[in-house]
């Protein structure tokens, strides 16, 4: 079996690279850091010397990087049976004082890559008739909120692709969730001022994905919603 998850080297991309590698899957991962890459690849191997963990540095802000780890993965790997799009960039800010370009760039890191990737591997999952993605939108995909900005915009758009792919996909006997969580323990919430248990930890994320991967295969999970017990902050 084998997985794809983009934005892994840390945080909650992360997690789910090595929950999947622990549970027996060759793992594909990107970042833009090689440095973090390389040490996140030795923890995913860690969990199950075993496994095939193939790790790109990748921009995935820039299209033609997308494609290239497409191309890399479809080299490497038969079949994708899990993509997990969980690449993404957050920036706080209000829409009429944010830096100019600033949607551009989340547009393209949150969505497009998002868009380019599950593309470029849908052919060979169409062919197999198999696989489930999994899109890493949030709790902001949901409700506008203050200093959302553009990154709220992008998890809109996100959470729509999500939509559109789930009943695209219906045929094709593959499945579609999108994953929303609120505050998690991140490098995005580095920083914030309060107990460590006043978020979820990122491993809470994969074990939800875990579980949604291992119902049968009739079911699908279309779209979960996680929270920390008192709510977003």
């Amino acid at each position: 079996m084998n997985a794809v998850i983009t934005g892994a080297s840390k945080g909650i991309g992360k997690a789910i690279a090595e929950k999947l590698a622990l549970e027996g899957f060759n793992v594909a991962i990107c970042a833009r850091n090689a440095a973090t890459l390389e040490m996140a690849k030795a923890d995913i191997q860690q969990q199950n010397p075993a496994v095939t963990v193939l790790a790109e540095v990748v921009d995935m802000e820039d299209k033609s990087q997308v494609l290239a780890f497409a191309e890399k993965i479809k080299f490497t790997f038969p079949a994708v049976d899990i993509l997990v799009n969980n690449a993404g960039i957050f920036v706080p800010g209000s829409l009429h004082e944010e830096a100019e370009g600033l949607l551009e760039k989340l547009m393209a890191v949150n969505v497009y890559s998002a868009y380019h990737l599950t593309r470029s591997l849908l052919p060979a999952m169409i062919s197999e008739r198999k696989g489930h993605i999994f899109n890493m939108c949030s709790t902001a995909s949901y409700a506008a909120y203050p200093n959302g900005g553009s990154y709220s915009i992008t998890k809109y758009a996100l959470l729509g692709f999500t939509k559109n792919l789930r009943k695209e996909l219906m045929p094709h006997n593959i499945r579609v969730t999108a994953v929303s969580p609120g505050p998690t323990l991140t490098a995005s919430w580095e920083g914030f001022d309060a107990p460590p248990d006043r978020l979820m930890p990122a491993e809470d994320i994969a074990s939800v994905i875990w579980s949604a991967w291992t119902l049968a295969k009739q079911t699908v999970i279309e779209e979960i919603m996680l929270r920390p017990m008192l709510g977003d902050i």
